[in-house]
């Protein structure tokens, strides 16, 4: 962290590493939105973004953009605008949820899933669609038409083959190595699979930004509403950015050390010391645009193993 106030290291954090806005509107969503009912007005989403340097401009350009997309949902009221979570949109913003603030360490019991599209068995628009949420979900692509995981959730598995319509139309499968038949030994798929080379550089990045935040905040405990929000937003953003393309392998498969629970560690920390007053900030802000927000969810004191 630069010295200075928080405003200070927060520009410099936002000049060295701009994020794209409207990404940073889709986190902001997941992470402050979700948790009140997720709905917002504009003039709420304006106000919060401003002191991580968004212009008015940008944010309602991000907001038009996001609507276009199935994200959100637009109505009026008079002059103002108002957003809400689009309820087609909800299983990704709950999956990605899950995967930012639940601790890494699958475990692997030594078989492998795979999603088979043969040929001609369902058509390119759904083929390009499968493999798009099929890699987001941490699938490789083994060769074409064949994806596969050693670990997936299966739930998530059945509702993605069920939104993208190819239920009943590809093969969904198991396999484990046969024993005595000469294979390679199956954990050496992941080097076949995956190139994880980036996903721990991106690791070591964060946790070089972030590990400076922890020890001023430990210095510094009395740390204001705005400025919590200001620390609280770019650090899941950041680490949102990173563990999204993190195919979430079993620990058994990973190289040991593994960044990812160090990065996992520190994003926690920095979380819990920033999450209350960071939502004395958001709910003042919400608040000033409709009286009947409501406070957190359950859930969300159930982020990072428990806030409380």
């Amino acid at each position: 962290m630069q010295p200075g106030s928080s405003g200070e290291w927060i520009a410099h954090l936002l000049a060295s590493d701009p994020p794209r806005h409207k990404s940073l509107v889709m986190t902001l969503c997941g992470d402050a939105i979700a948790p009140h009912g997720g709905a917002f007005w504009l003039g709420s989403m304006i106000e919060l973004l401003s002191p991580l340097g968004v212009s008015d401009r940008l944010v309602r350009t991000s907001v038009f953009r996001l609507v276009q997309e199935g994200w959100l949902i637009a109505s009026r009221e008079g002059r103002r605008s108002r957003y809400v979570l689009a309820p087609q949109a909800l299983p990704r913003f709950e999956r990605a949820n899950r995967r930012i603030y639940a601790a890494p360490g699958l475990h692997w019991d030594g078989r492998w899933s795979f999603v088979l599209a043969p040929n001609g068995s369902i058509d390119a628009d759904l083929r390009t669609l499968l493999r798009k949420e099929l890699e987001w979900e941490g699938f490789a692509m083994l060769a074409t038409g064949v994806m596969a995981h050693p670990a997936p959730d299966r739930d998530t598995l059945r509702e993605i083959l069920a939104r993208t319509g190819a239920t009943g139309k590809v093969f969904v499968f198991e396999a484990a190595e046969l024993p005595g038949a000469g294979s390679r030994p199956l954990p050496e798929l992941v080097g076949d699979g995956w190139d994880l080379s980036g996903v721990i550089a991106s690791y070591r990045q964060f946790i070089d930004t972030f590990t400076p935040v922890l020890a001023r905040l430990a210095e510094n405990p009395g740390i204001k509403p705005q400025d919590a929000f200001a620390i609280r937003s770019p650090l899941i953003h950041a680490y949102r950015r990173v563990q999204l393309h993190d195919p979430m392998l079993p620990v058994e498969l990973l190289p040991d050390p593994w960044p990812g629970s160090d990065a996992y560690e520190l994003a926690r920390n920095i979380y819990r010391l920033t999450y209350a007053q960071a939502e004395l900030h958001i709910m003042a802000k919400l608040l000033e645009e409709d009286d009947t927000t409501p406070g957190a969810s359950s859930d969300f004191h159930d982020r990072f193993g428990g806030l409380d």
